[in-house]
C-alpha cells in the first residue's frame, strides 16, 4: 500500500511540475528580427482612466526589456513594430453573493495589437488580447480598483509578449 502512495505522490509532483513549465515547441522569433519598436498605445476605450495608455505602454516595454528576445528600439532602427490600441476597459460584477450583493468586481482590458515585420514589410499578426483583474467592493475602492487595473495590465502585457516571441 505504501508503495502505491509513493508512486502517486511522485506522479502528482511530476504532473504539477509539467503544468508549471513553459514550452514553446521550438518556436522563436525569426533570426532576422533583432529589434522592436513599441509606440505609445492609443486609448480608444472611453474609460476615462487618464494614465491607462501610458501605464500599459511602459509595462509592455519593460516586459520586452526583461525578456531580452527583441531589443526595444526607436522606429528608425527597428526590425519590427508592435502597434496597439486599447479598445475597451470594462468594470463589471464578478462575484455576487446571497441577496444579490456584489462582493467582487472585475476590470477587463482589451487591446488590439498589430505586430509587423519591418524587414519583410509584412504583418505577422493582428489580434485582440484581453485580460482582467478583480477587486473587492469594500475598503478604499479607488485603491483596490487601481490595483485591479495594474493586475490586468501585467497579465495582458505578458500575453502580448508571449504572443510576439512564441507564436511562430
Amino acid at each position: 500500500m505504501f508503495r502505491y502512495i509513493k508512486y502517486l505522490v511522485v506522479l502528482f509532483a511530476l504532473a504539477n511540475f509539467a503544468a508549471c513549465s513553459y514550452s514553446f515547441s521550438g518556436a522563436s522569433v525569426p533570426s532576422h528580427l533583432k529589434t522592436i519598436n513599441i509606440p505609445i498605445l492609443a486609448d480608444r476605450s472611453g474609460s476615462g482612466e487618464f494614465d491607462l495608455s501610458d501605464k500599459l505602454t511602459k509595462q509592455l516595454i519593460q516586459k520586452f526589456v526583461n525578456d531580452n528576445t527583441l531589443q526595444v528600439s526607436d522606429r528608425s532602427n527597428s526590425d519590427s513594430m508592435l502597434d496597439g490600441t486599447i479598445t475597451s476597459l470594462t468594470d463589471a460584477p464578478a462575484v455576487v453573493s446571497g441577496g444579490e450583493n456584489v462582493t467582487t468586481r472585475r476590470i477587463t482590458i482589451t487591446v488590439r495589437v498589430v505586430f509587423k515585420d519591418l524587414v519583410k514589410r509584412t504583418t505577422v499578426f493582428e489580434r485582440n488580447f484581453s485580460n482582467y483583474g478583480d477587486y473587492p467592493v469594500e475598503g478604499d475602492i479607488t485603491v483596490v480598483r487601481k490595483q485591479a487595473i495594474d493586475v490586468a495590465i501585467d497579465k495582458i502585457t505578458e500575453d502580448i509578449l508571449l504572443g510576439v516571441v512564441s507564436n511562430w
